[in-house]
């Protein structure tokens, strides 16, 4: 098989193992595609995404367009491209740029799609309590991740797993698929195989609202939820005016009004059953553990923390 021409698009950690592997292929890259560098840190100074700073380190071509317009992807077709890899890039490719690769734009989607198509599936997956999921190959079209499929591996999602975790799962198990995916395109022994019309659902974007800890949910969707966010920023109630984030909990004994304080060991009662925050995080200080929060943060039995105004 003759290397393949091939262009990469895509901007956090996740892609840039995704980057690598192809890095360390036979394959030629073109061109790699990233978000412009965007304020991060304290500091808020403009930083370089990880598949920037992989792309420079390889010395590859690397273009960093703020959106993708008409000349951004007259560029890429000139490029003459056998495929094009797409993996969590954040921007909307035009048809053009899906149209151009002879083989296509391969999609890394970190889902078993149909289920779980848009922008958090990770983090759906877990707050629904799935019980697995995976990460799919796709052929791309102009649809949101309704396109043919090439390969999928799935993987359980176990009852403690984070976000962290998957994530480091699809790390491991994406790169080689892709490459899998790439040489069965080129050597005509794969097919792309429509998505089944049964079963899609929409990952949307976490919204901010959806942070805020509602103690009159189940405890056990409010635990799901914790270990579902905690890799982007976590949960979080308001007491006393200050915004407290929880970052790891766990389901707890006892019942009581939602928000209430039942024990010494902050055990709070929700909308059926009880959770307990393992790690908590108070503004401007670090991650500290229950015990080392309550001695500077009191919160005695029968405290009652509030819930959100209803929206």
């Amino acid at each position: 098989m003759s290397p393949l021409r091939i262009a990469f698009l895509g901007t956090p950690a996740i892609a840039e193992r995704v980057l690598r592997a192809l890095i360390g292929s036979p394959h030629e890259l073109a061109a790699v595609y990233c978000q412009p560098p965007r304020p991060a840190g304290r500091g808020h100074k403009p930083q370089m995404p990880p598949v920037a700073r992989a792309a420079e380190e390889a010395r590859l071509p690397l273009f960093l367009p703020e959106r993708l317009d008409a000349d951004a992807a007259a560029a890429f077709v000139a490029l003459g491209l056998d495929a094009a890899v797409v993996a969590a890039y954040g921007l909307i490719l035009p048809r053009a740029m899906i149209e151009s690769p002879r083989l296509g734009c391969l999609n890394v989607h970190a889902s078993l799609l149909p289920r779980w198509r848009g922008a958090a599936p990770v983090e759906r997956a877990i707050m629904a309590g799935d019980g697995e999921t995976g990460v799919t190959i796709m052929r791309m079209d102009e649809g949101l991740d309704t396109g043919p499929i090439l390969l999928a591996e799935p993987f359980p999602i176990g009852p403690a797993a984070t976000a962290a975790d998957l994530y480091a799962e699809i790390a491991r198990c994406g790169p080689p698929l892709l490459l899998a995916a790439l040489d069965g395109l080129a050597e005509g022994r794969l097919a792309p195989r429509p998505q089944p019309a049964e079963g899609a659902s929409y990952a949307r974007k976490i919204g901010k609202t959806e942070r805020e800890i509602d103690w009159r949910l189940p405890a056990a969707t409010l635990e799901r939820k914790v270990r579902a966010l905690q890799l982007s920023g976590g949960v979080f109630y308001v007491v006393g005016g200050e915004r407290i984030k929880v970052l790891a909990a766990a389901l707890a004994p006892g019942s009581g009004a939602p928000g209430s304080v039942l024990d010494d060991d902050l055990a709070i009662a929700c909308g059926d059953g009880a959770l307990r925050p393992l790690l908590l995080q108070r503004p401007g200080r670090a991650p500290v553990e229950t015990k080392a929060f309550l001695r500077g943060y009191p919160l005695p039995r029968a405290t009652r923390l509030p819930c959100p105004a209803a929206s």
